[in-house]
């Protein structure tokens, strides 16, 4: 700003007005591009052309899914910890608002002794000083003249930084929300690829035994025998693996609903299918997902505060002026503290300029433009991020999704096969190795396809993750109390 600007602020300041200093702020661009339908948003995989809905688990038409995300949306732990953070940066903006008002003082003092005048008088008089009480209530009041815009530029980094917060735990709710549904799909993936391992182990078992009957009669060798027992032992070992980690996925779960491992959800473990979305994910395009997705608004925001510090520090460039008054009275009675010999009072201006030194204010100015540019690099890397990661799960989900055809085809004809396996066996026209490996087959393919089904519910769950729903009509979060305090909100 030009020292004539300057000036004229001063004179402004007469009448109480001010001019802001630096730079004003401007919300990044983005690349044309970003705002497009999305490149991996298919046909059989996305609808473009409809909007992700608020509740994007209510697509799953799953009870319990409806009431698991709600609950993680109102007692998570971390969402308390970031409503709390909410909390701290709406007093920060109520404290910088405090600066528009004028700050006051109430001072009041008794004292008993000899003051230094009745001292300079024994002296004069040769009389004896007498101790006596003494009254001192005053009062002073200071306005700062917001000149060059140091506090509304203050304030307006404030609330920006609190808009962040709030962003910031949307964030949070996104990712609670994803989280506790993809646990959820968890649960219900391992319960039934646990149950296809059990369902295998038996056909397995069945197998084995009637083998060690035939080879008891000479129908079989050793080696036939030792081939379906590796095979039934090998398949054994990943029902402990699957349950273990379908017990884990239930601790997650509890974890996210602010519960203990003690506390699971009876409905959520009785799941053994998992959810799945049989259609076209909603999921709009670019620029609805610039709009919706929390963390590029919360980037925005802390791009706005960086700027608006930029024209705190360089208001330190100027001088301050504030309105000053104070009224104080000394008596040595409480009934003298009102008469007129007892009052004084004081009224004027204060400057207060580090002029010629600015060299700090100078610094200040290059600390906080670095950081603002930093804010603002930080913004482009999170819109490209987000896009990245939505196209990447995207594609990952159309993948999974082709594949999961693929292995479903696969175990129907695997299921056929050891169907003709078993009648061409009994008939002798084929050997036991041709009937072992068409069982071995229907296995694998029963296996694989679990493992898919599950891969798709935890990829159409990372899909509404990145696409950053579920934090707009997500109910308020309370914040621990403090014991014997105020509520935080």
């Amino acid at each position: 700003m030009s020292r004539r600007l300057a000036s004229l602020c001063l004179i402004g300041a007469l009448a109480l007005a001010g001019c802001e200093v630096g730079p004003r702020y401007e919300v990044p661009g983005t690349s044309p591009t970003a705002a497009q339908p999305f490149v991996s948003a298919t046909p059989e995989v996305a609808a473009g052309d409809q909007p992700l809905p608020p509740n994007w688990w209510r697509l799953y038409n799953d009870p319990v899914l409806d009431r698991l995300v709600p609950e993680a949306l109102t007692e998570n732990a971390d969402l308390k910890t970031a409503a709390a953070n909410l909390a701290y940066a709406q007093g920060l903006l109520d404290e910088a608002r405090a600066g528009l008002f004028p700050t006051t003082d109430l001072t009041a003092g008794a004292t008993y002794g000899t003051s230094s005048s009745a001292l300079l008088i024994s002296g004069l008089t040769g009389a004896a000083a007498k101790p006596q009480w003494s009254y001192t209530p005053g009062f002073s009041a200071s306005y700062q003249l917001d000149l060059f815009g140091r506090i509304r530029r203050g304030i307006e980094a404030a609330r920006a930084n609190a808009q962040s917060a709030a962003d910031a735990e949307n964030v949070v709710r996104v990712t609670v929300a994803a989280e506790t549904a993809g646990a959820y799909a968890n649960i219900c993936a391992y319960a039934q690829e646990g149950a296809v391992a059990r369902h295998s182990l038996s056909v397995l078992q069945q197998s084995y035994d009637l083998l060690v009957r035939e080879r008891s009669l000479g129908a079989v060798s050793d080696l036939d025998v030792e081939r379906e027992a590796t095979l039934l032992e090998q398949t054994r070992a990943t029902v402990p693996a699957i349950d273990g980690q379908r017990r884990a996925a239930l601790f997650e779960l509890a974890a996210l609903l602010g519960r203990t491992p003690a506390e699971v959800p009876a409905d959520a473990a009785s799941c053994t299918t998992p959810p799945k979305i049989a259609q076209a994910l909603p999921v709009g395009d670019g620029a609805a997902l610039l709009r919706r997705r929390p963390d590029i608004r919360e980037a925005e925001r802390d791009v706005a505060a960086a700027t608006a510090r930029i024209g705190v520090a360089t208001a330190d460039l100027y001088p301050t002026i504030s309105l000053n008054g104070a009224v104080n009275s000394a008596a040595g009675s409480i009934g003298g503290l009102g008469s007129a010999n007892a009052i004084s009072y004081a009224l004027g201006p204060l400057l207060t300029w580090s002029f010629p030194n600015i060299l700090v204010a100078k610094a200040h100015i290059r600390e906080t433009t670095a950081q603002t540019s930093a804010a603002i690099a930080s913004f482009d890397s999170t819109v490209l991020s987000a896009l990245r990661d939505t196209e990447i799960s995207l594609s990952t989900y159309g993948g999974d999704l082709n594949r999961n055809a693929a292995l479903a085809s696969a175990q129907d004809h695997a299921n056929k096969a050891f169907a003709l396996a078993e009648i061409q066996s009994r008939a002798g026209s084929i050997s036991f190795l041709d009937l072992l490996t068409a069982e071995t087959t229907l296995v694998a393919a029963d296996q694989d396809l679990a493992v898919s089904d599950q891969a798709l519910a935890v990829d159409q769950v990372a899909v509404f993750q990145q696409l950053g729903g579920g934090w707009e009509q997500a109910p308020e979060v309370v914040p621990p109390p403090v014991p014997g305090g105020k509520p935080v909100r």
